[in-house]
């Protein structure tokens, strides 16, 4: 099923000298319950095309659709909230709750009971494969692949179907690596996610169902074994 579609995007930004075509007539499909990677060199537009998937701007021209509606039409608050999720190569947890804290808090701001909310947390927290102990811990107390388990089971904790990533194995060893890929994998293929991971990291890039490379601001799609 075509979840989002991406037809004829194009997107520029302005510096204080010059204006940059970060997107150039950019058209894709993402169906649900697969996992993909968009890969390229830095500066090519990745990082573009994620920010407008997760809705924090608009095409200069062309459109996004999620579920046949325009993102222009939608109300973008609704749709950050409860139909997109952004993992960072960063984490963003917050730093002061704990890791049980930081996976309930999106539900509880939804207005799901904090009884509830914890309750559903521990679960996803268990998902990613985390044991109790860690709902305990602040992040601080977290190595870097826990932290970035945390960061994903905050996002499923959002109910959304689609899942964005970026970079989000860049700063982890390769068994952590892989966890964290295993893992996205499972989101697409057993809860039904729409997963694109932004990667330079060929490895994560072979796990995924499909593969898209960008190159100076416009995308193509690549034949398995390119």
């Amino acid at each position: 099923m075509e979840r989002v579609k991406v037809e004829a995007v194009t997107y520029a930004y302005r510096t204080k000298y010059q204006t940059i075509q970060a997107l150039t007539e950019v058209s894709c499909t993402f169906e649900a319950a697969k996992m993909y990677a968009v890969v390229g060199e830095s500066g090519s537009g990745k990082s573009t095309l994620l920010s407008l998937l997760a809705g924090l701007d608009l095409p200069a021209e062309g459109d996004i659709l999620v579920e046949g509606e325009s993102l222009r039409k939608m109300n973008r608050d609704h749709y950050r909230r409860d139909v997109v999720s952004v993992v960072y190569q960063a984490f963003h947890l917050f730093p002061l709750l704990t890791a049980l804290e930081n996976v309930s808090y999106p539900m509880e701001l939804k207005g799901m009971g904090k009884k509830q909310a914890r309750e559903r947390a521990r679960q996803l927290i268990a998902q990613v494969g985390l044991g109790d102990k860690i709902c305990r811990q602040f992040p601080r107390m977290m190595s870097g692949g826990e932290q970035q388990r945390v960061a994903i089971a905050r996002a499923l904790a959002s109910e959304g179907k689609i899942l964005l990533a970026d970079e989000p194995t860049g700063n982890l060893d390769t068994e952590n690596e892989q966890n964290i890929v295993d893992i996205l994998k499972k989101a697409a293929h057993d809860r039904g996610y729409t997963v694109i991971v932004i990667t330079h990291n060929p490895e994560v890039a072979k796990e995924a169902d499909c593969v898209y490379r960008m190159r100076d601001g416009r995308l193509e799609r690549e034949e398995r074994g390119a």
